[in-house]
């Protein structure tokens, strides 16, 4: 490459929480990662989500020897979606890519993944797995479940065991950050914005350390968030529910004129008539319950309250303002 040509810039975005044991080996991994890709300029951004641990700690001595190495530290845990946005907020590569510490996203895979963006011409690489080895079967069959009911009820097709390991251009990062919203579901926002993208599966890796942060309910909620951002069926659902009701009912009222016009003078069991209270009762909630949902989001929307916010950075080292200093002088 000649000297007074720029070299291109890959950022690395890791969102973290609770990541003690998992760091040092994601410290030496993506080590060797940068060192085999020496064309390139690299900064690594990790954000640390609150974490309870020494997360924080370990992320301010690898950026005190290493200028590379970047955090930003929140004031308090906002969860990985805050992190996702935060990370490509802080970027300033020519090329992005997340990935997570705990090494279930091989940063080996990186190269790889330049290549074909290089060569297809496309404005992402993206990483799935090929089976779900070593999960637990409840919760493959949910995830399953889950990829087919959203593809079903959205116009946004999420491709099933798609990772957040993606390597994207500037293009794409910049047409993500300008969706502000703030119920996010990084997912969906990928496949939203467009943009075409090639796919990298690869066998299920297990955590390099430590525990998952995603309980089944945890990921429950997390779903629940991306049928409401992407999808308005469960409110046509509810519309359905209540014209059926109406329906079943006007039939009720035709059936207790006829009886009533035919003689019949035979009272309902008590046992029927609660049976169908109680079925009426649960409807309603269950479809007031739905509204509920999506007018809670609509309402943390309107506050515009930022996405997070920053405890700490690197510059916030007394290292990185002593090296500020020198070269401003």
């Amino acid at each position: 490459m000649p000297e007074n040509e720029k070299r291109e810039r890959i950022s690395v975005m890791v969102p973290c929480y609770n990541e003690e044991e998992a760091l040092p080996l994601f410290f030496a991994e993506i080590r060797k990662v940068m060192a085999a890709m020496s064309d390139y300029d690299f900064e690594v951004i990790f954000i640390d989500d609150g974490s309870k641990d020494g997360t924080l700690g370990l992320l301010r001595e690898a950026a005190k020897v290493d200028g590379r190495f970047r955090y930003v530290s929140f004031s308090r845990n906002f969860g990985k979606e805050a992190g996702m946005y935060a990370a490509l907020k802080e970027s300033t590569g020519d090329y992005v890519v997340y990935m997570d510490a705990d090494l279930q996203d091989p940063p080996t895979l990186l190269p790889e993944m330049m290549c074909i963006l290089k060569e297809k011409g496309c404005d992402s690489v993206g990483t799935r797995r090929s089976s779900r080895k070593g999960e637990p079967p409840i919760r493959s069959f949910f995830a399953n479940v889950f990829y087919k009911f959203i593809n079903r009820i959205s116009d946004v097709r999420l491709v099933p065991a798609a990772r957040d390991y993606r390597l994207m251009t500037r293009r794409m990062a910049d047409a993500i950050l300008s969706l502000c919203e703030y119920n996010r579901f990084s997912k969906g926002i990928f496949e939203w914005v467009g943009f075409r993208t090639e796919w990298i599966a690869y066998e299920n890796i297990e955590r390099s350390a430590g525990k998952t942060k995603f309980s089944f309910w945890k990921l429950f909620k997390y779903s629940v968030e991306c049928i409401v951002a992407f999808s308005t069926a469960p409110l046509a659902f509810a519309s359905i529910m209540g014209l059926l009701l109406c329906l079943l009912a006007f039939i009720g009222i035709i059936i207790v004129i006829v009886r009533n016009l035919l003689g019949a003078t035979a009272a309902f069991g008590w046992a029927s008539t609660m049976c169908v209270i109680l079925f009426v009762g649960g409807a309603l909630e269950f479809s007031i319950g739905i509204l509920g949902v999506y007018l809670s989001k609509t309402y943390l929307e309107s506050k515009k309250r930022p996405l997070y916010l920053a405890a700490e950075t690197e510059k916030d080292l007394p290292e990185r303002k002593e090296n500020e200093s020198d070269v401003r002088s």
